[in-house]
């Protein structure tokens, strides 16, 4: 196929343009498209108006010089490289030397021009043309991408991030819009940034036709081979439906693919898309590359800023952990003082004067001493037991439990330490079959609670627990007369170390509702309070049979 070129001679002799016409037509290589200027003025609205390959440029014309003329078009026309060929009627080498200072590809002698010697000319001009403008084209685009990346990488917020790369993808691609859509992990996906704002988030990778609706446009393609086996390791079982709905015109599509700590193959985080509908958009490979390389950038962007979410969840974490273990050691320290000191003194008593106290006299000191231990046994496992929650060290091992007779078991045991002045109740209905749960688990939710029901009705009454079978979940909850909960403290009781307003002398750590409500959340259940000042408060617990 013979190749076509727009060459513009600007000379004011008619005859000398005569024979460079009839000289380039007979080039066996090139067909040329030819134009032709008598004056400096005419060359340069030619210049203005159409992209002229090659210009043959006249050294002497009547308005202005050749070399005054090329430095005006390298001025105004600054799109692209100009390619200039400079001729004069007499051999020159000043004119020569000044000629190609100034970036004239040639210099000719009208006087020694014959047709092979201006064909090759030519010839040589266009191919140097167009490789400087492949490299002006390049080195352009290498800007304008350095540009755009460091835009997107200036700021450390994901959200930020993904909002700045659309707006400069479709400003520097100038597309109508641009969107960022990311997988998730359990094979869905959504839209987390668009450069138009209605767009409606997608939920699942599903969706991904009602995506290519939303945008108006049937035509889709993949600006990257590569994304084909990437869009499977994700285990979409769906992809090749993904890669058919994506690969037409419309909508140029690139993957962002995360660098996996050196290994071998990347992983897929999302995709880049480019869509143009206003009018037919046939994507250029220049902007399939722009696109590729904007999609590493954004790629690093998105790594940096997970990096840095990751780092500071780390050290907000590494925070609470220090206040909760200050929090630890001032609580033991308060805590266990006035049992010790109770034991010291009943024991001490009884060294000094067991001889001369009767049976009952020694059982009470006695009784005193265990109860105390006991509590203090308590404290000891509810913090170990906060410890391992904080820490998530504490495993859910769940396995079928007869749930009557469980917490009939449990309530024996409370009857057994619990005062005259209370009475506990147990009352049961319901389908309590094929429960699986955790039995440390359950034991403290039950320990936890009940005693608070007990500790926080300090004149006694009725504790009654009460539990409810279902089809798929089990209900129980436990109530009491005590003291009530202020409305203002409800909210944060689950919270370690959180106690009521209104609890005065009775002593306790506030630990016990937090680890009731981690050891539900470990099951997947759910836990919540009602109360009133002076009426009680009631604690529900509701669980899955069968936790997934």
């Amino acid at each position: 196929m013979v190749d076509t070129w727009t060459l513009l001679i600007i000379d004011d002799c008619a005859a000398d343009r005569k024979i460079y016409r009839r000289y380039l037509l007979q080039d066996p290589y090139y067909s040329y498209q030819i134009l032709e200027a008598d004056c400096a003025e005419s060359g340069l609205a030619l210049c203005q108006k159409i992209h002229c390959d090659v210009i043959l440029l006249d050294f002497c014309l009547p308005d202005m010089s050749g070399l005054e003329l090329f430095d005006q078009l390298k001025q105004e026309i600054f799109d692209s490289p100009i390619t200039v060929i400079m001729l004069t009627g007499r051999g020159d080498e000043e004119v020569a030397v000044q000629a190609m200072k100034r970036g004239a590809q040639d210099y000719l002698v009208k006087q020694y021009l014959k047709p092979d010697v201006l064909q090759l000319a030519v010839r040589n001009a266009i191919k140097q043309s167009h490789l400087q403008a492949q490299l002006y084209k390049n080195r352009e685009r290498q800007r304008l991408i350095a540009t755009t990346a460091l835009r997107i990488r200036q700021s450390l917020d994901l959200e930020e991030i993904l909002n700045t790369a659309v707006v400069e993808v479709q400003q520097l691609l100038k597309c109508d819009r641009v969107l960022v859509y990311q997988f998730s992990p359990d094979n869905g996906g959504k839209t987390v940034a668009s450069s138009m704002e209605s767009w409606e988030t997608v939920s699942s990778c599903h969706h991904i036709e009602n995506l290519c609706h939303e945008v108006r446009g049937e035509n889709h393609h993949w600006g990257c081979k590569l994304a084909i086996p990437q869009v499977y390791e994700t285990g979409l079982s769906n992809y090749l439906d993904l890669l058919e709905q994506f690969k037409t015109k419309d909508n140029l599509v690139v993957p962002i693919n995360l660098s996996n700590n050196g290994n071998q193959e990347d992983q897929l985080w999302g995709l880049l898309i480019a869509h143009h509908s206003t009018q037919q958009r046939k994507w250029q490979a220049d902007e399939v590359e722009i696109l590729n390389e904007l999609s590493v950038q954004l790629a690093i962007a998105i790594q940096q800023a997970e990096l840095l979410a990751q780092t500071q969840a780390a050290l907000v974490k590494a925070k609470q952990l220090n206040a909760f273990k200050s929090q630890i050691v001032a609580t033991v320290s308060h805590e266990y003082r006035t049992p010790l000191t109770s034991i010291l003194a009943a024991a001490s008593t009884l060294l000094k004067h067991g001889q001369q106290f009767d049976e009952f006299k020694q059982q009470r000191f006695l009784g005193i001493i265990e109860q105390k231990a006991r509590s203090m046994s308590k404290l000891v496992d509810n913090m170990l037991m906060v410890n391992r929650l904080e820490l998530d060290k504490t495993k859910f091992k769940p396995i079928p439990l007869d749930l009557l007779q469980f917490f009939h078991d449990l309530i024996e045991q409370e009857r057994e330490t619990v005062s005259d002045r209370h009475e506990l109740i147990f009352n049961s209905s319901g389908n309590y079959q094929n429960f699986w749960g955790d039995r440390g688990l359950l034991q403290q939710i039950f320990v936890n609670l009940i005693s608070n029901a007990i500790k926080y009705s300090p004149q006694g009454g009725s504790v009654e627990f009460y539990l409810i079978g279902k089809e798929s979940e089990v209900i129980f909850y436990i109530k009491d007369e005590g003291i009530g909960i202020p409305m203002t403290d409800q909210e944060k009781l689950f919270q370690a170390f959180s106690r009521g307003s209104n609890v005065d002398t009775i002593p306790g750590t506030g630990l016990g509702l937090a680890i009731a409500k981690s050891c539900v959340e470990l099951h997947k259940g759910n836990i919540s309070l009602s109360s009133q000042i002076g009426q009680g408060t009631k604690v529900t617990v509701s669980l899955p049979k069968q936790p997934l």
